[in-house]
C-alpha cells in the first residue's frame, strides 16, 4: 500500500516543534486553553441552534455544521500536537497517519462546500427574498449539507489512495505536527507527478470552483445591496453577510498560503505557522465571529445559561 516493493511501514515520526523545546510548557498550556475554548464555543453555538426555535433556519443549520467541522479539525490535530510539544516530537502509527490525513481532508473539504452553500443561501435571501422560503427550505438545506460531506468523503478517499501508495523514504520522519499532504509528498522517494496531478485536479472542485461561485454570488449581492434606497436597509443586508465574508477570507487566505503557493516558496516553519492558523486559530475564531454581532445567537446563549442556572438551583 505504501510502495510496491517497500517493507510495510509501522509508523512515522513527527518532529512537531522540537526547536521550541525551551518554551514547551508555556505553549502547551496556551494551546490547551485554545483547544478547550474552541470546543466550548463551537458546542455552545451548536446547542444554541438546536434548542432555539428561531434559529431553525438554513443559515444557522449551515453554521452548526460548520462548527461541527471545526471541532473535527482541531480535535483531529491538536491533542496529538500537545503530546508532540511535551515530548519534543513523537511517533504516529501508519494507520493513525492515514486516519488523521482523511479526517483532516474531509473536514476541510466539507467546510469549503458548506461555506459555498452559505454564500448561496445569502444570495437567495438578498437577491431573491420573495422566493427564499420556497427555495431554501430545510430539505434543501440538509441536501446541501449531506452533499458537502459525501463529496468530501469521495474526494479525500481518492487523494488518500494516491498519497499512501507512494514509496516513503526512511527514516519516515515528517517535519510537521500532523500528517498533512505536502509533508507526506515531500517524504516520498518515488515519482510524485501522478499524485501532484491528482491534487491539482481535486483542487478544482474543492477550492477553485467554490471560490469563483462565492465571488460571483457576492458580486450579485453587492449589486442588490447598492440598489436598496435606505441606508439602514443597506446596512442590515450587509450585516447578514459580513460574518460569512470574514470566515471565507480567513479560510481561503490560509488555504492559498498553505497549498496554492509552492512549498519551496517559503520555509518549513512558515508552513507550520500557516497550518496552525488554519487548524487551531480559525476554528476558535469562527464561533466568535458569528456570535458577536448576531442578536439571535446571543439571546439563545442567554436562554441556555438561564436554563442552566435554574436547573442548578433545583438540585
Amino acid at each position: 500500500m505504501s510502495g510496491k516493493n517497500q517493507t510495510p511501514i509501522a509508523e512515522f515520526h513527527l518532529l512537531g516543534f522540537g526547536e521550541l523545546h525551551s518554551v514547551k510548557f508555556i505553549l502547551f498550556f496556551f494551546f490547551l486553553f485554545i483547544y478547550l475554548t474552541t470546543l466550548l464555543g463551537n458546542f455552545l453555538l451548536i446547542m444554541a441552534v438546536a434548542v432555539e426555535h428561531k434559529l431553525h433556519s438554513p443559515m444557522y443549520v449551515f453554521l452548526s455544521f460548520l462548527s461541527f467541522s471545526d471541532i473535527l479539525i482541531i480535535t483531529n490535530v491538536l491533542p496529538n500536537m500537545l503530546h508532540l510539544l511535551l515530548s519534543g516530537g513523537g511517533n504516529i502509527s501508519y494507520g493513525g497517519c492515514v486516519i488523521q490525513f482523511c479526517i483532516f481532508g474531509l473536514s476541510g473539504m466539507a467546510e469549503c462546500f458548506l461555506l459555498t452553500a452559505m454564500s448561496y443561501d445569502r444570495y437567495v435571501a438578498i437577491c431573491n427574498p420573495l422566493h427564499y422560503t420556497s427555495i431554501m427550505n430545510l430539505w434543501m438545506c440538509f441536501y446541501l449539507v449531506l452533499s458537502s460531506w459525501l463529496l468530501g468523503i469521495v474526494l479525500v478517499s481518492s487523494t488518500a489512495i494516491f498519497v499512501f501508495s507512494l514509496y516513503f523514504c526512511k527514516p519516515y520522519t515528517i517535519n510537521h505536527f500532523f500528517c498533512d499532504i505536502l509533508p507526506l509528498v515531500e517524504l516520498s522517494c518515488s515519482d510524485t507527478s501522478l499524485v501532484e496531478m491528482e491534487i491539482l485536479l481535486v483542487s478544482i472542485p474543492v477550492a477553485l470552483l467554490p471560490l469563483l461561485f462565492i465571488v460571483a454570488t457576492y458580486i450579485c449581492i453587492l449589486h442588490s445591496i447598492l440598489s436598496i434606497s435606505s441606508t439602514i436597509g443597506r446596512q442590515k443586508a450587509f450585516s447578514t453577510c459580513s460574518s460569512h465574508l470574514s470566515v471565507v477570507s480567513s479560510y481561503y487566505g490560509t488555504q492559498l498560503g498553505l497549498y496554492m503557493v509552492p512549498s519551496k516558496g517559503h520555509s518549513v516553519n512558515a508552513n507550520k505557522i500557516i497550518a496552525l492558523i488554519y487548524t487551531v486559530f480559525t476554528p476558535m475564531f469562527n464561533p466568535i465571529i458569528y456570535s458577536l454581532k448576531n442578536r439571535e445567537i446571543i439571546l439563545a446563549l442567554k436562554t441556555i445559561f438561564l436554563w442552566r442556572t435554574k436547573y442548578l438551583k433545583h438540585l
